[in-house]
């Protein structure tokens, strides 16, 4: 019968912790299983990241290459068969980055850039931070408008 005041956890899956420092009969005494002398038989030991025991380290083994450029802007890429996709299934002829959005196809932050690859067959207002070329005339081409805004 359960009721919860006979509730307990099954068997086996439940052990006590290892109780280390508690005296030389607990077979975990005297050192503590920390070995003796050096760095981490002590107290407040913290190895640093990427030691490798006075070995040269990886990340200064391997050789500098490249450069990121600081000034980069990063477009979250969306092609025109997603907006076609998205304005035939929602009915939309006015596209934004607030409809991108709230269909999960970017996120908040994302700067957007609407690309070439597919085709627009509806009359469609499209409002991105950037366009590419091709995607500018196909959509000027179907007879829709085009508008680029900085955020």
């Amino acid at each position: 019968m359960n009721i919860l005041s006979n509730l307990k956890p099954a068997e086996g899956s439940v052990q006590n912790n290892k109780r280390i420092g508690r005296g030389q009969g607990s077979g975990r005494g005297g050192t503590s299983t920390r070995g003796h002398k050096g760095a981490k038989s002590r107290s407040g030991y913290k190895s640093k990241t990427g030691f490798e025991g006075g070995q040269m380290p990886l990340q200064r083994r391997v050789p500098k290459f490249g450069f990121k450029n600081i000034n980069r802007i990063e477009y979250r890429g969306i092609n025109l068969d997603a907006i076609q996709n998205l304005a035939t299934n929602k009915g939309l002829t006015d596209i934004s980055i607030i409809d991108l959005q709230n269909n999960g196809l970017v996120g908040k932050n994302d700067l957007v850039k609407i690309l070439g690859r597919g085709e627009v067959t509806s009359t469609l207002t499209v409002q991105a931070h950037a366009f590419s070329a091709s995607a500018a005339q196909a959509i000027e081409a179907a007879g829709g408008k085009v508008t680029s805004f900085t955020k």
